[in-house]
């Protein structure tokens, strides 16, 4: 058999599984809150067109809105100042096999419970490797906090001088990016940084260097604790938008039982 037939006969046969990595949009789901001196993400909001009546007597549907960067969602080069200029920066123009590969899950959810502000750091990555092996180049890595689990106010955990949620270093940032050439970081955080990352340098790190070497985010996700720590296959293909920084998507996982 092909490689595509043994990956359908295993979808059939449930020897390999798809996990769902996205909340569901609602209007109620916590997004970003910036300083109010910024412009602010817009909430999901979904209103009713018809639903089989004297509107539209054989059908439903609605109309919705939101950011771009609400819920679940990939962020793009251009989404950042840093990577404005680079090629093929936005979500339109992104080749579609940037949005399959395979996937690195690094498991901070001790230290993130035991402190909110936890930054992964190359001695964490180091610590992985020395475990599960290199990371491979084109891979996604994804940091794992189990923050998904959390709803509401403790979801964004704001404080008086701001949101505190988990997220890496700079320099775990840097050295994936330069060092392992990885395609894309993901988090089950509102943000690919941390809630306090911009008091780092750079600030919001996770974003400004990801983007200025045109490398992709992921972020809201959710369940992953159900991969391994290697070996699944990431599917995250955002709307094709023209000119868009980011769009809510559908994040998925194929991985072997």
């Amino acid at each position: 058999m092909t490689a595509l037939q043994k990956l359908a006969t295993g979808l059939a046969a449930g020897t390999i599984r798809v996990v769902d990595l996205t909340h569901t949009l609602d209007p109620d789901f916590p997004v970003i809150v910036l300083p109010p001196e910024f412009g602010q993400c817009a909430r999901f909001r979904m209103e009713e067109v018809s639903a089989y009546d004297h509107r539209g007597p054989a059908w439903k549907w609605h109309n919705i809105s939101m950011s771009e960067h609400t819920g679940t969602h990939f962020d793009a080069p251009s989404h950042w100042i840093s990577g404005r200029d680079v090629p093929l920066g936005s979500v339109d123009e992104i080749p579609p096999e940037r949005f399959v590969g395979s996937v690195c899950v690094i498991d901070c959810s001790d230290q993130a419970e035991a402190d909110a502000d936890f930054l992964l750091n190359p001695g964490h990555i180091a610590e992985w490797e020395a475990t599960h092996g290199q990371i491979p180049p084109g891979a996604w890595v994804l940091m794992r906090t189990d923050w998904s689990k959390r709803s509401g106010a403790a979801y964004l955990n704001m404080h008086e001088e701001g949101p505190h949620s988990p997220g890496p270093a700079a320099e775990a940032i840097r050295f994936l990016v330069e060092q392992r050439d990885i395609t894309g970081f993901g988090t089950e955080t509102v943000g690919t940084d941390a809630g306090q990352g911009m008091h780092l340098s750079p600030p919001y790190p996770a974003h400004y260097i990801l983007h200025g070497a045109g490398k992709y985010g992921l972020q809201c996700l959710a369940n992953l604790s159900e991969l391994p720590p290697t070996g699944a296959i990431l599917m995250a293909a955002p709307l094709k938008i023209k000119n868009g920084t980011g769009s809510p998507l559908r994040v998925l996982a194929m991985v072997e039982t």
